[in-house]
Formats: C-alpha cells, structure tokens, sequence
C-alpha cells in the first residue's frame, strides 16, 4: 500500500541536499561556535555564513536573524518581551491564531493585567482590517500580533497593508510567518514590520530549529540567560548542523519557488475539480482564493463519520488532519473553524489538506477514492 502525506502544513519530508548538508557538519564541523580554536572557528564561520543566507533570502541585516528552537519560542519571546521590555500597555491580535500566540497572550494578560483586543474576523476567515483601524485609534502603547498565513485554512493576511495600518497608529507589529517563510517571497526592508519568525521543518529543513527577525534597535530583551550566543539574546551553545541545514532549506526553497508553486498549485486545483466531481456539496473553510498550499475543506458527510473519518484514512496509510497538529490530541473542534462556522456546521468532518512539492494527481486520486469510502 502507497502511503500518501498531505499533512505538508503540520510538517514536511526534508529535502536530501539538507540531510547532505547536516551530515557533513555533524561528522567534520562539531566544534563549538563559542570555542577560540580551529575546531569553533569552523562551526562559528558556518553559524555566520548561515545568518547571512537568510539575511540575503529576506532582504535583511544578519544582525537582525536571531536562531530559536523555532515558531513557539520565538513567538513566546517576542510577545513577553514586548510587554515586559517595551513596555507594550495592549496587545491586538485575532482568535484564529496560532495557540503559541494565543496562550501566550492568554498568559501575559494575566501577569501583566494588559489590554488584550482582538480584531473581528470576516466570515471567509480574513480579518477586519476597518475595525484593526478603529482599534488603532485609541492611544496607548500597542503590538499587534496577527498571522501571515493561517496555519488550518490558509487564509493569507495583507502583510504589507497591514504594517501600514500599524506605522499610521506608531504600533508595533508582530506577524507569526511560520506557513509563509519559505514558500513566498518576503521582502522586510519594504514590508513595515517589527518582527516575523520562521520554522525550519515548515520548508523541508530540521525540526527543532527556526529564527526570528527582530528589526533592528528594537530593544528586545533575552529570554534565556547563561552565554553571549545570538547578540546577548538567546543563550545556549548553537546546534550548527541544524542551522546551516535550515539555511540549505531556504536556500533551495527559494531557488525552486515558481516551479514548486506552480506544480502545488496544480495539484490544489486537481483536488478542488475531484472534489467537486465526486462529493457535491461540499465546502472550502476560509477565503477559497487562500494559499497555494493549504485548503480546508468540508465534507458532505452525516456528523457520525467526524469522530471516525481521520482514523479511516490513515489506515488507509493517507495523513491528513482536521487542523493544527499542535492540537491534534484535543477532541474539541478547531478554534479557527469556530469563529468562521455554525455550531452545526463544525460539528461535521472538515479536513485540512495541505501539499509539497512531492505531491502528485495519484496522490489526489488516492484520497479521493478513500473518501468514497467512508
């Protein structure tokens, strides 16, 4: 039995140059970054040179790449230091976040006793930029934190209008990049935004690993305390194999950019026509204009195949899943679909399928025959 994987947005295979690439670097290059001899020179020359890849990827400062175990940490840091740093008074954000944002904030409101506000969602999933600006128009110290790219329905932010709602109202803003990072172009000299972050494993790269870019004279302030590493504001001895295959990653993703979206977005819209063809009725959860790689989908299906329809596929050796995989061992419904959804339309099978560039038609088509299945 072929085993097929579209659950590409919780994680993707890594590419074989980036296995390549750690390997060399775990068996010749293990010294320490930090260390004066030849041994740390070398990593620290390969920790240098893979900051500046990312840079040039974004069009950024080097200085401005700060290495983090990835999207959590990153977000984490950023919003407590914004607060307890920068003396950020109020935080706007949306509740379709990602939960490292919304518990986050959950929690720093709680410690902190800040203004928490969140933005009014459209029903496709796009947020309410009118009301972001009416929100802006009280004058208090404010960040903003709102997603590039919905991590469950692909719904896609405008990044550049956004940041300048937030420089009209002099706001910080804070956008989680995780699903974008990689798969689109991001150019942060002309985009106003204070930080983005990424997460290796999202682009075909090591799980464990990501960066965040914190521009600069920000006055951010460390999370971890015991070294100098990163700037004075991540402590801990760098894993070099890790970084250098997560610049290998976005190096290649960005090299193959066109052809690989063009290749997903030909299977996106396969499995938008077999859908159609053999399940009428069916719905796409957010904005049907989302992102090339992600799409929500409601299925014509009774309630009593929701508790069962993941299961059956994936003894079916097809993953998929019905939201974000930081959440996959919840039985409640996905947050995100809860503000965009009835109460009963949640209550029915909704899947979240998401592809790389290793997907095929046959792939579709096995999914496809699964689901007349159920």
């Amino acid at each position: 039995m072929k085993k097929i994987y579209l659950d590409n947005a919780s994680t993707t295979a890594m590419r074989p140059e980036v296995i390549q690439e750690m390997t060399k670097i775990m068996t010749e290059d293990y010294g320490n970054p930090s260390s004066t001899h030849s041994f740390g020179r070398n990593a620290k020359n390969i920790l240098e040179l893979s900051r500046k890849s990312i840079a040039k990827q974004l069009n950024v400062s080097a200085q401005e790449i700060i290495f983090t175990s990835g999207g959590t940490e990153a977000n984490n840091w950023i919003l407590r230091s914004a607060v307890q740093d920068l003396k950020v008074q109020r935080i706007i954000s949306s509740k379709i976040e990602h939960h490292a944002v919304l518990l986050s904030i959950t929690a720093l409101q709680k410690e902190f006793s800040i203004q928490v506000d969140y933005v009014n969602v459209l029903p496709n999933g796009t947020i309410d930029l009118t009301h972001l600006s009416v929100l802006l128009s009280q004058e208090v110290k404010t960040l903003v934190s709102l997603m590039h790219v919905n991590n469950e329905t692909g719904t896609v932010l405008d990044l550049e209008r956004v940041g300048l709602i937030c420089k009209q109202y002099n706001a910080l803003f804070h956008s989680d990049t995780v699903q974008s990072i990689g798969k689109t172009k991001l150019d942060l000299q002309t985009t106003t935004v204070d930080f983005v972050l990424a997460s290796a494993h999202k682009f075909h790269g090591p799980k464990g690993v990501g960066f965040a870019f914190v521009r600069k004279n920000s006055a951010l302030q460390p999370l971890l305390y015991g070294g100098e590493q990163e700037k004075g504001l991540r402590a801990g001895t760098e894993a070099v194999h890790q970084i250098a295959g997560m610049a290998k990653a976005l190096e290649i993703s960005y090299s193959n950019l066109d052809s690989e979206r063009e290749h997903i977005s030909t299977i996106k819209n396969y499995l938008i026509e077999q859908l159609e063809i053999n399940f009428s009725g069916f719905e796409i959860n957010g904005d049907r204009e989302g992102f090339y790689n992600i799409i929500n989908v409601l299925l014509p299906f009774s309630e009593e195949k929701t508790a069962m329809i993941l299961f059956h596929l994936d003894m079916r050796g097809i993953a998929v899943s019905r939201g974000s995989a930081c959440q996959s061992g919840s039985i409640r419904p996905s947050h995100v679909l809860a503000e965009i959804l009835s109460d009963d339309l949640i209550r029915k099978p909704s899947l979240r399928i998401s592809f790389s560039h290793y997907n095929s038609k046959e792939d579709i088509d096995g999914l496809i025959e699964a689901l007349k299945t159920v």
